[in-house]
């Protein structure tokens, strides 16, 4: 049992997992940051729909982030809290001073990208060491985000 976790995984197999987890929660500080920056500062012809759009994300993004530090907690780790942590550990840059509707829009979806891509590398390292609910967690999150790459792409046309 000194081995593993509260949950039955292997200690040593989490750490990794526990890692990745920190860095995704660190990329999702930096994009939920660049999504309310979107939402206060957007201008232009799609004020209105976009405005509304960046608080229902950022709203969802809330959630998400604490989901991931509530699976850190659950393997036995402790979620990074920092904003100097976050910036040396994100996989998305902050994004300042954009206004422009398409501009925003096209962060938006770049944020989205680099979280798709960061969430399958951990759930392929967390299905490699059994760790279904870590895998499930972030799976659940790229099919949702897929979509809105979809859409929002659309828009740009």
């Amino acid at each position: 049992m000194a081995n593993t976790n509260q949950i039955g995984l292997e200690k040593k197999d989490m750490t990794e997992i526990i890692k990745k987890l920190n860095n995704l929660l660190s990329s999702y500080h930096i994009f939920y940051i660049n999504v309310r920056g979107y939402h206060w500062n957007v201008k232009g012809e799609h004020f209105f729909s976009l405005h509304e759009k960046f608080e229902e994300l950022y709203t969802d993004l809330q959630l998400q982030i604490d989901e991931i530090a509530e699976r850190i907690l659950t393997l036995g780790g402790v979620p990074l809290h920092a904003y100097s942590d976050f910036s040396e550990n994100a996989s998305i840059k902050e994004d300042k001073n954009v206004h422009d509707g398409k501009a925003c829009v096209k962060g938006l979806v770049s944020g989205l990208q680099a979280l798709i891509e960061e969430q399958r590398t951990v759930a392929e390292a967390a299905e490699g060491v059994d760790d279904q609910g870590s895998a499930d967690l972030v799976t659940e999150y790229v099919q949702e985000q897929e979509k809105l790459v979809w859409m929002y792409t659309a828009f740009l046309g």
